[in-house]
């Protein structure tokens, strides 16, 4: 047999992730597709990882079917509600890490430097700006390896400031946490941390080499800990395999967040990916239902590189499995207007509403 003929690895389009297997037969799909809704819509339990595996490689024209079934499951296990969250970088650039992705980062020559910590009535003002919106969550981040003391303080003075003035459930993305900033975070009123895992632990020292998995669980573990909502993400298009993809599911599964952001890499010009390919949008449809699937009871949020990534099928995306959205820009990317995401959501008939994880 020629080598033309060994499907042994799929060599993907730019923006696909590599297969370690050959799509399913549209017969073999189906049947799936069908299993799958049996047992998170009647029988209501996870799908093991042997199934999530076989879902993930329906081929592309089952991406619709499976798109609609991760939109019942979003339904049955979470409701209607879509909650809309602001954030703010309130420390921007500067930041010691080299995470590959990031144009925050000092280890790379990019057009992001760094700015001090915003002063209160700035972040007071886009409090404000997001509870105007309809938002309930607004989060403070900052580009930081971990909070020192000074950085401590003064989340520990905003927190409550905004909490009061806008009634907004404050979160906060400050980077990896000590147990004893763990324990005053939360004692201090942060609603829920933010602290990626981002990619598989196996395709992670490809992307990040100035500090290790064990670190980002340990600081998702401690957020739990000490009675916060945890927010852990995922960034997709980084080069890695859709079995690492499953791998990262898994690992999600296991730090139990509340919230999961769903990201897709906006390449940033100067960093290590800046000359990446583009996920493509039905590529994203297609993971936008398998996170939904593979974590039927989490707040899945739309986050950053949506708008490249999905172009105008972003609507599909909040029928595909999506509960939860970022409204305005990102941290160094524009997002749309909020304007445009609230029409989105009218016209889809979704009300926004306050969520928490389903238990």
């Amino acid at each position: 047999m020629s080598d033309t003929l060994q499907p042994v690895s799929i060599s993907p389009r730019p923006g696909l992730a590599k297969a370690s297997r050959p799509p399913l037969a549209a017969d073999v799909a189906r049947k799936a597709i069908r299993a799958a809704e049996v047992a998170l819509l009647d029988e209501r339990r996870m799908l093991t990882a042997d199934e999530l595996a076989e879902l993930a490689h329906v081929p592309d024209s089952a991406v619709p079917s499976l798109a609609a079934l991760a939109h019942e499951v979003r339904l049955s296990w979470c409701g209607p509600e879509v909650e809309v969250e602001g954030i703010l970088s309130a420390k921007t650039g500067g930041c010691p890490e080299d995470c590959h992705f990031c144009s925050q980062s000092a280890a790379f020559d990019t057009p992001v430097k760094a700015t001090p910590f915003l002063d209160t009535e700035e972040v007071l003002a886009a409090a404000r700006e997001t509870a105007e919106l309809g938002a309930s969550e607004f989060c403070i981040v900052l580009a930081v390896r971990g909070p020192d003391e000074r950085t401590m303080g003064r989340i520990l003075e905003l927190v409550p400031l905004v909490k009061a003035e806008t009634g907004l459930n404050v979160a906060v993305s400050a980077g990896i946490l000590t147990a004893d900033q763990a324990q005053r975070l939360g004692e201090g009123g942060v609603h829920r941390y933010n602290h990626n895992l981002e990619t598989a632990a196996s395709f992670f020292p490809r992307v990040v080499t100035t500090h290790d998995y064990a670190e980002r669980l340990e600081t998702c573990e401690l957020v739990r800990a000490n009675g916060m909502e945890l927010c852990c993400g995922a960034l997709l298009g980084m080069g890695e395999s859709v079995d690492q993809r499953l791998e990262l599911i898994e690992q999600l599964r296991s730090v139990e967040p509340a919230e999961v952001p769903l990201n897709f890499l906006n390449p940033r010009p100067g960093t290590p990916l800046g000359e990446a390919p583009i996920v493509e949008a039905l590529e994203a449809i297609r993971w936008i239902a398998m996170f939904r699937l593979g974590l039927p009871s989490v707040i899945l949020r739309y986050a950053g590189g949506r708008e490249i990534t999905l172009r105008e099928l972003q609507i599909m995306g909040m029928t595909s499995g999506i509960n939860a959205l970022i409204v305005g820009n990102y941290l160094t990317t524009l997002g749309r207007t909020p304007d445009e995401d609230l029409q989105m959501l009218d016209d889809l008939k979704m009300p926004i509403g306050v969520l928490g994880k389903v238990i």
